[in-house]
């Protein structure tokens, strides 16, 4: 049972026959007391004539996947035996972006009434609405009968991939490297394309000289930039990846760098696969090319929040060998900003870069630099110190991967993916990978 405004109404009209019956002569709290038995009366025949929401039967059409901060529509279907006049309440989580105001219910019997009730979520992962929640309201307004109604509901909240609009260029560099343009200097990595004659100011060491024997003039050997290479991404999912940057948190930057690098190397021709893990594997992709590729990542990457637990990347390496491919390419998408907490991550990172070239991409809080040089006041003085300091910690961690052998890539959230995209193009072009 629920009340109205309205009894409040009713109650406050109640003063009138007091004062009337009053001057009658009648005790006022006499008056009072019948008038409030009469609205107690009202109020239980209000209950009584209520359709029971119980009898109604609810539907719901939802997508099974969306993007973060898209609109999503989404409908509630009721069907009851009786006339029911109430509200609607679902009981999605703040996070969805439901409505915030119910929903008026104007259901007849036998009908089917449609509810429309966006969303607009404001976070990833698996958003679910267990219930709703039906009032029907009686005749004289004044209270009604209220349910909970059991209705299952759930959404997948993808990725948005926002880095996608850097994805044309990349590609049109791609064809560039892939086509017209091939590789004219042979390296490490690279596979024969075609032959050509001879140009002035090409590289003689490129010379097919059985070719230039049997066609009576200097033929030059083309090379391409391979495909079917393996490139393993490793996102680092530990307590490093929970530090906010920007409007989200690393490990939501990580997402989109592995995102646009994953439709870049589909596009080559390369095999992508993805580990994310702390001490723990919360995610793994492996096998799915094509078009399969993206949809089975965002798929994956939904559900993966930040674990407050440093990583173990002892097991991170020996899953990379599980995989038993021999990468190409490893991008450790982490963020060590101490050398102190860094030495498990440096003491692991040789085995990677013994066998395959290691890219590691560091999501950075281009903040502390803007700190760093503030010092008008004795607070800010204070915190260009700190801020100093954490990026001379985080100097000192990029010098030894360095040291180590792997690329190091250190920007903001909006920039370090297609930093990474550019750093794989520039290895196709180079014949490294």
């Amino acid at each position: 049972m629920y009340l109205t405004g309205r009894l409040s109404l009713a109650l406050a009209l109640g003063v009138i026959p007091v004062i009337v019956l009053s001057i009658a002569g009648i005790d006022p709290w006499m008056s009072a007391a019948g008038w409030l038995v009469l609205c107690a009366l009202a109020i239980v025949a209000d209950v009584a004539l209520a359709a029971d929401p119980r009898r109604v039967r609810v539907e719901r059409d939802i997508p099974r996947r969306a993007l973060l901060g898209s609109r999503v529509e989404t409908t509630v279907t009721l069907r009851g035996e009786r006339r029911l006049h109430g509200w609607l309440r679902d009981a999605w989580q703040p996070t969805a972006g439901a409505p915030l105001a119910r929903s008026a219910v104007r259901l007849e019997p036998g009908e089917a009434l449609r509810i429309a009730a966006p969303l607009r979520p404001r976070r990833r992962g698996e958003l679910v609405s267990e219930f709703v929640v039906l009032r029907s309201l009686g005749p004289l307004g004044l209270a009604g009968r209220q349910s909970r109604l059991e209705a299952r509901g759930t959404i997948r909240v993808l990725p948005p991939f926002t880095a996608r609009r850097h994805l044309p260029s990349r590609l049109a560099r791609l064809r560039e490297l892939d086509g017209a343009t091939s590789v004219l200097i042979r390296g490490q990595g690279s596979e024969f394309d075609s032959l050509r004659p001879y140009v002035r100011g090409d590289d003689v060491r490129s010379i097919d000289w059985r070719a230039t024997a049997r066609a009576g003039t200097t033929m030059l050997r083309t090379w391409r930039p391979e495909r079917d290479r393996h490139i393993v991404i490793v996102i680092d999912t530990g307590r490093t990846s929970a530090a906010r940057v920007g409007d989200g948190v690393r490990l939501d930057a990580a997402m989109e760098a592995t995102l646009l690098l994953a439709a870049l190397a589909a596009q080559a021709g390369d095999h992508v696969h993805l580990i994310m893990a702390d001490r723990a594997v919360r995610a793994r992709v492996t096998g799915i090319d094509g078009d399969a590729l993206l949809p089975a990542l965002v798929d994956a990457m939904a559900p993966v929040e930040p674990t407050l637990i440093d990583t173990d990347w002892d097991a991170v390496a020996a899953h990379v060998r599980s995989l038993a491919v021999r990468p190409s390419l490893v991008v450790l998408l982490t963020a060590q900003d101490e050398a102190s907490a860094a030495r498990g991550f440096l003491g692991t990172l040789p085995g990677f870069t013994a066998h395959a070239h290691v890219l590691v991409g560091t999501v950075a809080d281009t903040g502390l630099s803007v700190q760093a040089r503030a010092r008008s006041t004795v607070g800010e003085i204070y915190r260009a110190a700190a801020a100093e300091q954490t990026l001379a910690d985080a100097d000192r961690v990029t010098q030894a991967v360095v040291a180590a052998g792997a690329d190091a890539l250190t920007d903001g959230p909006e920039e370090l993916p297609p930093r990474i995209a550019d750093r794989y193009l520039q290895l196709k072009a180079a014949g490294r990978l």
